[in-house]
């Protein structure tokens, strides 16, 4: 007697990412390669029939929510990516509630959290989303439990922080439903080993190839932007001499302390500015500046925008999202001042 197949519904909205969609399915597309028979199936849809573009150009056809399909889905999976903060559809609503009527589990991957949120099916939840994301959606949704780590799945909702911990996610549902061999071997065909437990750090900038005294130190910043640490504090709790700790944040980050923790906390700022609507004052406070003059003058030397025209990620008229700000375009930047100089 032939195994169940799984039906999963992809759901996507306009500027998914194309590569968080193809690791979470891939793998289930080489399952039904390796196995006798098919295991997966899948469909794709979107709040309207037609091609649904993603953030890299390419365009994916999709079915209509309200569309029948060939069997009800087992798994409901929902991208989304730039502008999803800001997507509220009340036919998309109604129709997730009623797969979840109808017994379906939901997977949110990154930004698909919030059309999750919007519809209310994260009451009483654990979810996570992309790091740069994470303080955004807290602000928005404080009820919600949110962890930044690979993907959820203690939850009834699955969650996922896009990317390549699409394929993480998939590999511990194929483990689950069928068994471990098969992850494996999946595994070995797409060449990803090994496979990321959930709780695995999202950003490598807090891995073990950063020394030790930096990532202490980069945990306490991020935990305290609304109150920045002075470095000499920093010092003493870390127990480290501020000479050594200036010396390895140069080395591993290209920065000083007080540098790095500036543009995590107009990081923080933006992202606050993108997906909620806190005041500009009240966003400046939150994170850790005690000037809006000071803060404005910061974010427009660092994004080149000011503030109130950073409402957006990613703005219709522009082609494709830019988001400057980083560690390395602040590297660049002193490159090239340093290149003028000599």
């Amino acid at each position: 007697m032939g195994r169940r197949v799984t039906r999963v519904c992809i759901v996507v909205v306009p500027r998914f990412n194309m590569l968080t969609l193809t690791s979470f399915l891939e793998p289930m597309r080489i399952a039904n390669y390796l196995s006798p028979e098919p295991l997966y199936a899948w469909e794709f849809r979107s709040v309207e029939a037609g091609r649904v573009p993603s953030s890299n150009g390419m365009s994916l056809d999709c079915l209509a929510i309200g569309e029948r399909g060939a069997e009800p889905a087992n798994l409901v999976a929902v991208f989304g990516s730039w502008g999803a903060e800001h997507f509220e559809s009340a036919p998309l609503s109604r129709w997730l509630r009623e797969q979840k009527r109808a017994g379906a589990t939901f997977v949110a991957v990154e930004l698909g959290v919030y059309l999750l949120a919007r519809a209310g099916l994260l009451e009483g939840q654990t979810v996570t989303t992309h790091w740069s994301c994470l303080p955004g959606f807290a602000e928005m949704f404080p009820d919600v439990a949110v962890r930044e780590q690979l993907f959820v799945a203690d939850s009834k909702v699955l969650s996922c922080a896009g990317g390549s911990a699409g394929l993480d996610l998939s590999l511990e549902l194929m483990a689950r439903e069928h068994d471990e061999q098969l992850a494996l071997e999946v595994a070995a065909q797409i060449l990803h080993h090994p496979r990321r437990p959930a709780n695995s750090a999202q950003r490598h900038a807090l891995s073990m190839s950063v020394h030790a005294d930096v990532r202490a130190a980069i945990a306490l910043l991020e935990a305290n932007i609304e109150e920045p640490r002075p470095v000499p504090r920093l010092c003493r709790e870390l127990g480290v001499s501020q000479r050594k700790l200036e010396r390895l944040f140069k080395s591993h980050t290209g920065c000083t302390v007080v540098q790095f923790a500036n543009l995590l906390r107009l990081q923080k700022a933006r992202v606050l500015l993108i997906s909620t609507s806190m005041s500009i004052r009240d966003v400046s406070a939150a994170c850790g500046f005690n000037s809006l003059s000071y803060f404005s003058m910061c974010f427009r030397r660092t994004f080149g925008r000011k503030p109130s025209e950073y409402r957006l990620a990613w703005p219709e008229q522009d082609p494709a999202p830019s988001w400057p700000g980083t560690v390395y375009a602040f590297k660049q930047g002193h490159q090239g001042q340093k290149g003028k100089a000599g």
